[in-house]
């Protein structure tokens, strides 16, 4: 589960998501929300050295560095960017290598931008940057073990594809195509130039599939949160039912040239956090 934000490469970034995840997260308690407030400013850090113009070999010594920050952080000698997540780590148990993880995930874009990764590359990056934090997150919910991490699996990866399907056009301008190889070549697509690929007549062949792949992993994930306790599953469902709304516009939008941004109404925003906020 993506901690919402959506900056191209993964989900760090603009300020309607950032309105729903601040929505999800205010409803905590207050040492849950610090904790999920620390992992979204964790995230949004390296995705901006990710994303940023700079050297790719400087972005990659960037990342380096939060890594070795994350080590001494669990070997008792925080750095000051970190001493505040010691508290968080010790009470919900969060591991380093999903924090570890997570910096692996936004390294892929570095050494050279992604275009159309095979299915179990893509299923990797999103694993990284999406299902980290979710096995982050889980903890700081109080989920069960193999139910948090189940969660996270099926949650994460459903907002991920929800984010890729969303952001063709922003991606391709930074030069990145996050649809899988498979898809493309069964739709008769053989470049991977992401300017050439987003306006392909056959593009809803590639993208109509994945969506469908999103909805399985939302339906996966609507099995989990059932059967957990609602307070434990409240701000996951509200992230699960904003990006299910966004899955449906796109859907319902069309995936052919030239595409109209979606945007979930503030109707819709109100009637999620109503139902899920409230207990």
């Amino acid at each position: 589960m993506t901690l919402e934000a959506t900056a191209p490469s993964a989900n760090y970034g603009s300020s309607a998501s950032g309105s729903s995840f601040y929505a999800a997260m205010r409803i905590l308690p207050r040492d849950q929300r610090e904790a999920m407030f620390q992992i979204y400013s964790f995230c949004r850090q390296v995705d901006d050295i990710a994303d940023s113009n700079g050297p790719r070999d400087e972005r990659l010594a960037a990342l380096q560095e939060w890594r070795n920050d994350i080590d001494a952080l669990y070997q008792g000698n925080p750095p000051p960017r970190l001493a505040d997540y010691v508290t968080s780590v010790k009470t919900f148990g969060l591991k380093r290598e999903d924090f570890l993880a997570i910096v692996d995930g936004m390294e892929m874009d570095v050494p050279q931008d992604i275009r159309a990764p095979d299915m179990a590359t893509l299923d990797l990056y999103c694993d990284r940057v999406a299902s980290a934090v979710g096995r982050l997150s889980v903890r700081v919910f109080g989920l069960p073990e193999e139910d948090g991490i189940e969660l996270a699996h099926h949650l994460g990866r459903a907002l991920q594809l929800t984010n890729i399907l969303r952001d063709l056009d922003e991606d391709a301008g930074l030069g990145r195509l996050y649809l899988p190889r498979e898809a493309l070549l069964h739709a008769g697509i053989t470049s991977s130039d992401p300017n050439r690929v987003i306006v392909e007549r056959a593009l809803p062949k590639v993208c109509l599939p994945l969506a469908q792949r999103a909805k399985v992993y939302f339906e996966k994930s609507d099995e989990i949160m059932n059967r957990n306790k609602r307070r434990a599953v409240r701000a996951p469902r509200m992230m699960s039912k904003y990006y299910h709304a966004i899955l449906d516009l796109l859907i319902a939008r069309g995936f052919n040239a030239p595409r109209e941004p979606v945007r979930v109404s503030k109707v819709t925003r109100f009637a999620i956090l109503l139902r899920y906020a409230l207990i």
